[in-house]
């Protein structure tokens, strides 16, 4: 995708010594592009924890140009052993940092601690690729709902929640890349932005991309979406996820839930946008197996924005005495989930569909 008309991924080896690792800095947005440059263990993993790279696509990707990065200093296994930790404790929801570093592991494993090194950094290139390939595709697969409302109205109201669009993941992004399809293909589309409290995300970031590529797209108060789609202003809610369980159930950003309940009443199709790397085999119930990330009480009691000096600043916006709870996740069921899209097509939220189409995978 592109940021003032020129194209960037997420995530990629410095062009100069071909060996950092370049990210942007998704904390900074939207108030500035800048361009960090990542050279140890230690600084990949305080990118993902402090989530200068997040969204589940990306976290995989640069958790793997992690192991590569930790893997030009000390390729032994004992190296290995604890880049793996390192990496693996930073974010405890997104099922792709498991799968990235899993898939990594067990390739150099096998490997000889000299060819480790460009190894991990090959395989780190390959997971992006095959990142954008894959987004690229539910882009295309997502398209068709799009398609089939534009059918019978003029204009296609999107709703999003959240940030899943290019930044979240190497390129084209997963909820996003339907809407980004049929804006390059001419559809009048628009989109509903939640602000998506307490980080901001929606407001920050998915308003800040959407801006970017021309994209036209409102931002609302999360609590607007129900409102909306009780007036038949919302066609299509679509969000993306971190984790999906064998049976269909859904773990999204806070509030997503709450978006599905609106929709289910109000009898809009509710979608969710996820390549593959994001579904755990391992786990059916989604409210009682998925870890739910518990971050800090700051991001609820603080907010950071543009001054009317034009400043950046942070306010604290809740009394200094009051506590503050902050879960980062919240589970949709499956029974709420209208389908799947993913790479390989659009299914139900159900095991025997995505046994059905994922079977080799299973």
């Amino acid at each position: 995708m592109k940021i003032d008309g020129t194209p960037y991924r997420s995530i990629w080896v410095d062009e100069t010594d071909g060996w950092s690792v370049r990210i942007i800095d998704q904390t900074k947005l939207p108030w500035s592009v800048d361009l960090v440059r990542l050279t140890t263990l230690e600084e990949m993993a305080h990118a993902i924890k402090a989530m200068l790279v997040r969204g589940a696509p990306l976290i995989g990707a640069s958790a793997a140009y992690g192991v590569a990065l930790a893997m030009r200093v000390n390729a032994s296994n004992a190296a290995l052993a604890q880049a793996l930790e390192v990496l693996g404790a930073t974010r405890p929801t997104a099922i792709n940092l498991r799968w990235a570093l899993k898939r990594v592991a067990a390739l150099l494993q096998t490997l000889e601690p000299s060819a480790r090194a460009d190894a991990a950094y090959a395989e780190a290139a390959k997971i992006c690729d095959e990142d954008v390939a894959v987004n690229e595709a539910i882009g295309r697969n997502g398209l068709v709902l799009i398609e089939e409302i534009a059918k019978a109205k003029k204009r296609v109201n999107v709703l999003t929640h959240c940030n899943a669009g290019w930044i979240a993941t190497v390129d084209w992004g997963t909820a996003l890349a339907p809407i980004y399809k049929a804006h390059d293909a001419g559809l009048e589309v628009h989109v509903w932005v939640e602000e998506t409290r307490p980080r901001n995300q929606g407001a920050s970031l998915t308003a800040w991309e959407l801006g970017k590529h021309g994209v036209p797209h409102t931002v609302i108060a999360d609590n607007a979406g129900g409102h909306f789609m009780q007036h038949g202003q919302v066609d299509l809610v679509i969000v993306g996820t971190d984790r999906v369980t064998r049976q269909g159930d859904v773990c999204n950003k806070i509030g997503t839930y709450l978006k599905a309940l609106s929709a289910r009443d109000n009898k809009v199709p509710f979608w969710v946008a996820l390549p593959s790397s994001t579904i755990d085999w391992t786990i059916r119930d989604g409210l009682s197996d998925i870890p739910i990330e518990e971050r800090s009480a700051s991001e609820v009691t603080t907010m950071t924005g543009r001054a009317l000096d034009g400043s950046i600043a942070t306010v604290r916006i809740v009394p200094t005495s009051s506590p503050a709870a902050n879960p980062a996740f919240d589970v949709t069921p499956a029974r709420l989930v209208t389908g799947l899209i993913t790479e390989r097509g659009l299914c139900e939220a159900t095991e025997s569909a995505l046994t059905g189409m994922f079977g080799d995978l299973a």
